[in-house]
C-alpha cells in the first residue's frame, strides 16, 4: 500500500502539469485534473478505512496535457480552479508551425465537402479563408455571404470592398493578412450562425488560428468575438479594448456590414484599427486632404 504522502505528492506534480499546460493555452482556468476528480467522488462516496490511501489514480499517456477524453463531472464548487497570479502574466503566443501553408491545406483537405451541420443544404462553395499563412494579423468574421458563398471567398462582397479600404487605410495590402470566418458555409439568407453550426465550425477555426499564428487577431462583429472569447458581452462593450485568446492579443470591432448600415460608427471602427496599428508597430498615414471614399479613407 502507497503511502498517503505519496498519493498527495502524485496529485500535486498533476496539478502543476494542468497549470503548466493551461497558462501556455493562455487560459486562466482549466478542469480539475482526473486524479483529483477521482479523489473528490471517492472520498465524498465512499469514506475510506481509517489508516486506508485514497486509492491510486491510472497512469497517463501523455504526461504533458489532460487526457483526450470527456473532463469527469465534479461539484460545481469544484469544477475549476483559478491560475495564481494569471491576471497579471501575459501567456506566450501559440507557436507557429515550420510551415503553415501545409497545415492549412491539410486541414482544407479534412474539412473536405463538409456535412458536419444543415448549412451544408443550401451552399455553393464552402469558404475556408484567404491570404497571407504567416501572417502577422487576422479579421476573423462571421460567416459568408450570398458573393462569399458565389466565389467560394471570404469578404468578396460590400463589406469586403469595405473590409479592404480598412485594412489599406492602415497600410498594409489585403495579401499581407488573412481573412476567414467563423463558419465556412453561408447561413440562409444572411442569418445569423446558429449555436449548433458555430460548434460545429468553431474548431477548425481554432486549427487555422494555431497554424497561422498571428501577433495579433481582429472579430468583426459580435459572433466572431462572443465565439473566440466564449462570452456573451455585447460587442460594444468588448470593443474599443483588449482581450487574450490563447495567449494573442485580440481586438473586437464593428463588422463592415454594420459598418455600412451605421456609417455613424465608422469612427469608433478606426479608433479600434489605431489600436491595432500601435501594437504592431505600423505608422499612422498622415492625410493631408478628407477624400469621401477610397483606400486612403473610410471612416466618413
Amino acid at each position: 500500500m502507497r503511502d498517503v504522502r505519496d498519493e498527495l505528492a502524485e496529485i500535486a506534480r498533476e496539478l502543476a502539469r494542468h497549470a503548466r499546460w493551461a497558462a501556455a493555452r493562455g487560459e486562466r482556468e482549466f478542469p480539475l485534473p482526473g486524479v483529483l476528480s477521482e479523489l473528490d467522488s471517492t472520498t465524498r462516496s465512499t469514506p475510506a478505512a481509517a489508516g486506508e490511501a485514497p486509492p491510486r489514480a491510472p497512469a497517463r499517456a501523455n504526461e504533458g496535457a489532460p487526457s483526450e477524453g470527456p473532463t469527469p463531472s465534479v461539484p460545481a464548487a469544484s469544477a475549476s480552479l483559478a491560475l495564481p497570479g494569471a491576471e497579471p502574466a501575459s501567456p506566450p503566443p501559440v507557436s507557429r508551425p515550420q510551415h503553415p501553408e501545409r497545415v492549412l491545406e491539410t486541414l482544407r483537405q479534412e474539412i473536405g465537402d463538409c456535412r458536419r451541420c444543415k448549412l451544408c443544404r443550401g451552399r455553393t462553395n464552402l469558404v475556408f479563408g484567404s491570404g497571407n499563412p504567416r501572417a502577422r494579423l487576422v479579421f476573423v468574421g462571421e460567416g459568408p455571404g450570398a458573393e462569399e458563398d458565389a466565389r467560394g471567398l471570404p469578404f468578396v462582397g460590400a463589406a469586403g470592398e469595405l473590409l479592404t479600404r480598412m485594412i489599406e487605410a492602415m497600410g498594409l495590402r489585403r495579401e499581407e493578412v488573412y481573412v476567414c470566418n467563423v463558419v465556412k458555409c453561408r447561413p440562409p439568407g444572411n442569418r445569423n450562425p446558429e449555436p449548433d453550426e458555430i460548434a460545429a465550425c468553431s474548431p477548425f477555426l481554432v486549427r487555422q488560428l494555431e497554424a497561422i499564428g498571428p501577433e495579433v487577431i481582429v472579430t468583426l462583429g459580435k459572433f466572431a468575438a462572443q465565439t473566440l472569447l466564449q462570452t456573451a458581452e455585447p460587442i460594444s462593450r468588448l470593443r474599443g479594448r483588449w482581450h487574450r485568446y490563447r495567449g494573442i492579443d485580440l481586438l473586437p470591432t464593428f463588422h463592415p456590414a454594420y459598418l455600412l448600415r451605421s456609417p455613424h460608427e465608422k469612427r469608433k471602427a478606426w479608433e479600434d484599427l489605431q489600436m491595432v496599428m500601435k501594437r504592431l508597430g505600423l505608422e499612422t498615414p498622415v492625410r493631408k486632404s478628407r477624400p469621401a471614399r477610397g483606400p486612403g479613407r473610410y471612416d466618413e
